[in-house]
């Protein structure tokens, strides 16, 4: 199967400038890349987007939701037996000392 039916359609234009540095930088990286100009850009622009899209930090929440989450973060802990046997066994890294 070839890369062009692996990838969707792609139906928005999205036009810009840039100045002829950057036009050169943005073309010597996808050739060196073996990817298209769109291509590259498309992919950097996206996976930068992703990166700060799951970076923010401020979410907004009713009070119901607000009050549920604090519920949460103040419910006791469930066992921790589990981890306590796992932290008392000997380590299998350890150099022996």
């Amino acid at each position: 199967m070839s890369n062009a039916s692996l990838r969707s359609a792609k139906t928005q234009q999205i036009n810009f400038r840039a100045t002829d540095r950057q036009a050169d930088v943005l073309r010597r990286a996808a050739a060196v890349t073996d990817s298209t100009l769109t291509d590259f850009v498309l992919d950097s622009a996206v996976d930068r987007a992703e990166k700060i899209l799951a970076d923010r930090r401020w979410f907004t929440v009713t009070q119901e939701q607000w009050d549920d989450f604090v519920q949460l973060l103040d419910a006791p802990l469930p066992s921790t037996e589990k981890f306590r046997a796992l932290r008392e066994r000997p380590d299998p890294f350890a150099d022996g000392e």
